[in-house]
């Protein structure tokens, strides 16, 4: 190790003086000493390349576990999001752990679209100097479960990469399963000659952003403070405007970011379905914890029939419509059989059934939070967080049918009333950081929920960036929510351009993407002056409608081809100009 010699004896120097040097000349040695011993602590680290898909955030929360218990075991782990690694980097990486969600049915998450075309792609690298893991996330009642994590596994193996540990696929209870599989495969990963063993362990604390208190698991009981209806009397719909109540809580959130609200399933299902299983509510559940009516109102979902009880109904109903959609393997068809109906549906179908209680609970799911858009902003609206939702009713064969969590909160939950909240952060969908820069917002229906609070909060910040809203519903009489706060954005200049499409109030339906074709010019003329584009709301249709309606655009005022206009969206998304938050 090379230090500074001590002063010689002899060397002319008072005794002050040598007393100044002598401290001084301590105190570089011990600045080498220690960045020697940095410089031996990161040759020993191994680097770990942890890469995540995300679409709410959850697999981002995973990765950053997993770089807190990497460190833990010595290694030195990288963070990133899947669309910010190319293909060349993604090359000269030795050890990678991919976590990545399944977004609808089985496609890639928004943060993943380039990273998967890229890797798809015929002219991919070989990756034989990388070994890798990779943990997915899905929801078992969707079609293609854990889709992109199996198909990136996939596609690594065919790349020449070395799978290092199993695939795991986790459903919506994913907590404990993740946590167990890092623990598995971190060990699996090769270490440099002289690091085999894990070096001393580094405090979770100072590797990842630290959790909050109140969580998915532990949600905050917070006061439902304003419970009020925004759509009008003749409307078709139920839109409501939410307040929970923050204070002292120690929550805290950005526009942009989603709240998890913990439902209670409706009290009249539960005891109609109690009453057709023969059972009271008071008495034990099988699992002996709790009376089965309480199991049943907080714990299982009962509104989306799971897959293991279709296939468990199927086999006993002796329902030929259902056994030959089911057995022909016809998903489209499935989901249209299924359409409306709940659990108490299904049993129904055949009233001579009847059931064990234990085997019936278990093919039941947990019951899960919803997650809606935050229409409120931190700066404007202080120690209350809003939502906009919209109620969901209908009617099948007689009976009333009702959206868990939206029923439970405009039918259920009084102001004053409290449930069990949590913040879930969205870092991909934030308005621009540099207050100067362009918006262009899409956001039909209660999809407006998120750019509310983006134009709050840039009207708290006092930002100069101009702001494009295209709004839209059914009638504008009835529909037009938070017309009056919009006005006001207007003519405060907060609001640059508001364009809206009311598609039942003339006889050719009008739509945002009808209004964005229609502005062009000057969409395209934002988008070349720096512009950011978000889109909120319905995945199936709208989202692919409006992005569509945006390729458009650029093809007829940007003089492109279509797959110039592609390579041009691609852009944006790269630079984090072109975000959806679309369910």
């Amino acid at each position: 190790m090379m230090t500074f010699p001590a002063i010689p004896d002899d060397a002319p120097f008072s005794g002050e003086q040598r007393a100044w040097l002598a401290g001084f000349m301590a105190g570089l040695n011990s600045r080498l000493v220690e960045a020697e011993a940095t410089s031996a602590a990161s040759v020993a680290r191994p680097r770990l390349s942890i890469l995540f898909g995300t679409q709410t955030g959850n697999a981002e929360q995973v990765a950053q576990e997993a770089a807190a218990a990497a460190r833990a075991q010595g290694f030195d782990p990288e963070v990133m999001g899947l669309d910010d690694v190319d293909m060349p980097r993604l090359a000269a990486m030795e050890r990678v752990i991919v976590a990545t969600s399944t977004y609808g049915e089985g496609e890639m998450p928004d943060n993943a679209h380039l990273f998967w075309q890229a890797l798809s792609a015929p002219d991919a690298p070989r990756l034989e100097a990388v070994g890798y893991a990779v943990l997915a996330l899905g929801d078992s009642a969707y079609d293609g479960f854990c889709q992109a994590g199996k198909l990136i596994d996939t596609r690594l193996e065919q790349l020449g990469a070395r799978r290092l540990a199993s695939r795991l696929d986790c459903d919506v209870d994913y907590e404990r399963a993740c946590a167990g599989w890092i623990a598995s495969t971190l060990p699996q990963f090769p270490r440099p000659k002289g690091a085999e063993a894990p070096l001393a362990p580094v405090a979770a604390a100072s590797t990842a952003p630290a959790r909050a208190e109140w969580s998915r698991r532990n949600p905050y009981p917070a006061c439902l403070a304003v419970s009020r209806r925004l759509s009008g009397s003749e409307s078709a719909k139920d839109i409501r405007h939410y307040e929970f109540d923050l204070t002292g809580s120690g929550l805290t959130y950005e526009a942009g970011d989603a709240l998890g609200v913990m439902p209670l399933n409706d009290p009249v299902l539960v005891k109609a379905l109690l009453a057709r299983l023969g059972a009271a509510w008071e008495q034990p559940a099988p699992s002996g914890d709790r009376p089965l009516g309480e199991a049943l109102l907080r714990h299982y979902e009962i509104r989306t029939p799971s897959r293991e009880l279709i296939a468990a109904i199927e086999a006993r109903a002796g329902d030929d419509q259902l056994t030959h959609v089911l057995r022909h393997g016809d998903r489209e068809a499935l989901d249209a059989w299924l359409w409306g109906r709940d659990v108490l549906d299904l049993v129904d179908l055949n009233p001579a059934l009847s059931f064990d209680l234990a085997e019936f609970l278990g093919w039941l799911r947990p019951l899960q939070h919803r997650a809606y858009s935050i229409s409120s902003s931190p700066l404007a609206h202080e120690g209350s967080v809003h939502l906009t939702i919209a109620a969901v009713r209908w009617q099948r064969e007689g009976r009333q049918h009702g959206g868990v969590c939206s029923t439970h909160l405009a039918d259920r939950l009084a102001e004053g009333g409290q449930a069990g909240i949590f913040m879930s952060p969205n870092k991909a969908f934030r308005p621009p950081t540099d207050p100067a820069v362009p918006m262009i917002m899409v956001g039909p229906g209660t999809g407006i929920a998120p750019f509310r609070g983006f134009l709050h909060h840039r009207k708290a910040q006092g930002a100069e960036g101009r702001n494009w809203l295209f709004f839209g519903d059914q009638h504008q009489a009835s529909d037009f929510i938070y017309a009056d706060e919009l006005a006001e954005m207007s003519r405060d200049g907060v609001l640059t351009r508001l364009d809206l499409a009311f598609s039942r109030d003339q006889a050719e339906k009008i739509y945002v993407q009808t209004r964005m074709r229609e502005n062009g010019r000057d969409l395209f003329a934002w988008l070349e002056e720096g512009a950011h584009v978000y889109i909120c709301g319905d995945a199936s249709r709208m989202a692919k409608d409006v992005e569509q309606a945006l390729h458009d655009v650029i093809v007829v005022h940007g003089g492109l081809s279509a797959e110039a206009a592609a390579d041009y969206v691609a852009r944006l998304r790269r630079e984090k100009r072109y975000q959806r938050d679309v369910y």
